[in-house]
C-alpha cells in the first residue's frame, strides 16, 4: 500500500497521520466500512454509507454520505496504488479535541482510504467450503443499542488469538462467538446462516451482532430464491444438525461451511459439500455482482 487516502486526497502512506488527540485514537470513537470493487466499482456503496452515517450521527461526529465524491477519491487513491480491483476501509475517526471525555459533538472528523489487493478466492471455495470453529471467546455486547463497526475491535482480536491455537485454524477456518447467554452470535469477520427444511436462519440483530450489508442483502435473495427466512437466538446445537451453513461479508461474499470444530475435534457440516440453497444464494449474488462487470 503505496498511498492511503487523507480527507479527500491521496498520500505517501509515510505521510498518512492523525493528531495523538484524535478520539478515534484516545478512546475509539470512529466508524469504518470494509467493501470492495468490482470492475473498479464499489459494490453496495451506498447501503455501506448509509449505515455509516447512521453510527456518525449516535457519535456526534459530522458526516455527509456523498456517493459522487467518495467514488471519484476511491478511484484517486486506487490509481495511485495502481489497481484496477480493491479491499476498502472507509474510516471516519472523530477528530481532534480534548483530553477528556467530551459532553458535545464532534466538529473536525478525519476521513481515511485504505485500499489493497483483493484477497485470491479459491474457486474450490464454492463447493468444498471452509470450517467453523466455535470459540470460548464471547461475542461483548454493543455500548448502544445496536452494534456499530467501531474502531474498538479488541473482542475481535482475541477471538482472532484464540482461533490461532486450535488445529482448525491450519486450514484457514473462520471463528465463532457466542453471546453470554451462550446463543450463536457471529464470526469473526463474517455473519452466519443455516439452513433446515427449506427455511434461512440467522441470529437476531439483538444478539448484539453487526447488521452486516451482505446479510441484509442475502435475506432477501433468499426470499427470491423461494426460501423462508428467521431472525432469532440459536444454540451450537442447531449448526451441528443443520442440513447448510455459510458465512457472509463484503469481501468474502458467501462461503459455505463444510465442517465444524468444537476444541479439536472435527463434526461434518450438512452433506460435506456447498449444498443446494446454498449454491443457489451464491449464484444470485454472483448475478448481482456480474452486472457491474
Amino acid at each position: 500500500m503505496k498511498y492511503i487516502g487523507l480527507n479527500h486526497i491521496a498520500v505517501e502512506a509515510k505521510d498518512a497521520v492523525v493528531s495523538a488527540l484524535d478520539h478515534g485514537f484516545l478512546y475509539g470513537m470512529g466508524l469504518f466500512e470494509t467493501f470492495r470493487t468490482y470492475n473498479g466499482i464499489p459494490f453496495l456503496l451506498q447501503r455501506h454509507l448509509d449505515r455509516l452515517a447512521d453510527g456518525c450521527r449516535q457519535l456526534g461526529i459530522p458526516f455527509e454520505a456523498d456517493v459522487v465524491s467518495l467514488r471519484q477519491w476511491i478511484k484517486q487513491v486506487m490509481d495511485a496504488n495502481e489497481l484496477q480491483e480493491a479491499y476498502i476501509r472507509y474510516t471516519v475517526t472523530a477528530g481532534e479535541d480534548i483530553l477528556g471525555l467530551p459532553s458535545g459533538e464532534y466538529s473536525k472528523p478525519n476521513h481515511l482510504l485504505y485500499i489493497k489487493e483483493l484477497p485470491k478466492r479459491d474457486p474450490a471455495l464454492d463447493l468444498e467450503g471452509k470450517g467453523l470453529q466455535l470459540l470460548n471467546t464471547p461475542r461483548n455486547t454493543p455500548e448502544g443499542p445496536v452494534r456499530l463497526k467501531s474502531l474498538h475491535y479488541m473482542n475481535n482480536i482475541l477471538a482472532k488469538r484464540e482461533l490461532a491455537g486450535y488445529v482448525s485454524a491450519a486450514s484457514g477456518a473462520e471463528g465463532l462467538m457466542l453471546t453470554g447467554q451462550g446463543f450463536i452470535a457471529e464470526g469473526i469477520v463474517s455473519n452466519v446462516f443455516f439452513i433446515n427444511d427449506g427455511v434461512l436462519y440467522t441470529p437476531d440483530i439483538a444478539t448484539g451482532i453487526l447488521p452486516g450489508i451482505t446479510r441484509e442483502m442475502v435475506l432477501a435473495l433468499a426470499r427470491e430464491a423461494g426460501l423462508q427466512t428467521e431472525q432469532g437466538f440459536y444454540r451450537w446445537e442447531q449448526l451441528l444438525a443443520a442440513d447448510e451453513i455459510f458465512l457472509t461479508n463484503s469481501i468474502q461474499e458467501l462461503v459455505p461451511v463444510t465442517m465444524l470444530w468444537q476444541g479439536d475435534e472435527p463434526f461434518q457440516a450438512g452433506i460435506g459439500y456447498c449444498g443446494r440453497n446454498t449454491a443457489e444464494l451464491i449464484r444470485l449474488y454472483r448475478e448481482r455482482t456480474e452486472a457491474l462487470r
